[in-house]
């Protein structure tokens, strides 16, 4: 398996990314982005996968099942918290824009159709995780225990400032244990160029994955764009090189009956928590909120 995907090996025809189960080598979870011009729509089958419909850049106007949700959006996955839509199974989905729009549907095979439902930025939750040169942010919207309205899916937003660490101290989710459950996970990238606000191909960080028995390791330098699968082992640091902020959607599924996102620290690197509570937090987290940035 091909655990980095650089950006424009998913790309169908104008669209950045199609990746389905299939395609990463697993079974629940999947991602797509589609770019759409302003005024034009597009209807999407979602088949067996429940969805969300969250605005990286841009407003639109999501019509399923005789709902119609308004999803205001946001310039830049760097300057606010997005309001955002769950779309079921078996639905046809309408996208239309409201200007030129860039969509990314987060998804996951499941077996039960739920209604649709809006989600609102206002409730969407913003942690600061982390101290030191390891804090970063973390929008909580499609978690369990903050969106209960899911079959299978789990998705979360982070920004790492530029200069620091996220996805640390490693940590897994491969198999059933007293801490962790079973969960395929995708990181999409999006890398902050120069402004700190539009994304761009100059920037660059790090990401490191690597088995539990240390028989393989990956360290990847990753760009805007880029997607990288997570189908088992330890995966951290991500890295946001010195000058370019790092955006990086989650998405996860798995077999588990109950939505999860428990997972397992790497025992060689876990004591780092400790020390957290005697640093201070970086003061340009949070970033951004359902207001805008800060600062």
């Amino acid at each position: 398996m091909t655990l980095h995907r650089p950006e424009g090996t998913l790309r169908r025809g104008d669209d950045p990314i199609l990746l389905t189960p299939e395609d990463a080598g697993w079974t629940y979870t999947g991602l797509r982005v589609l770019r759409l011009r302003a005024g034009t729509s597009r209807t999407v089958r979602t088949g067996e996968f429940e969805a969300f419909v969250l605005p990286l850049a841009g407003a639109c106007t999501v019509r399923v099942d005789g709902a119609t949700f308004a999803l205001a959006g946001r310039e830049s996955v760097f300057t606010r918290v997005t309001d955002f839509a769950y779309v079921p199974r078996d639905a046809e989905v309408e996208l239309v824009a409201e200007g030129d729009l860039e969509v990314a549907l987060p998804m996951a095979r499941c077996a039960n159709r739920l209604e649709p439902r809006y989600g609102p930025a206002e409730h969407v939750p913003v942690e600061v995780r982390g101290a030191g040169s390891a804090t970063r942010q973390v929008a909580n919207f499609g978690v369990p225990g903050v969106w209960q309205h899911a079959d299978k899916l789990n998705a979360c937003e982070l920004i790492t400032p530029d200069g620091n660490w996220s996805s640390y101290p490693p940590h897994k989710h491969d198999e059933a244990s007293d801490c962790e459950v079973v969960n395929e996970e995708i990181y999409y990238f999006r890398i902050a160029g120069r402004d700190g606000i539009t994304p761009a191909r100059e920037g660059f960080g790090i990401h490191r994955t690597y088995a539990a028995d240390g028989s393989w390791e990956e360290n990847v330098v990753v760009r805007d764009g880029d997607v990288f699968l997570i189908p088992h082992g330890y995966h951290g640091p991500c890295i946001a090189a010195p000058g370019y902020p790092m955006y990086y959607l989650n998405v996860l599924a798995g077999p588990a009956q109950d939505r999860s996102m428990a997972f397992c620290d790497d025992p060689a690197h876990g004591w780092v928590r400790a020390r957290w509570a005697a640093e201070p937090i970086d003061p340009r987290c949070p970033v951004t909120t359902h207001e805008g940035r800060i600062g």
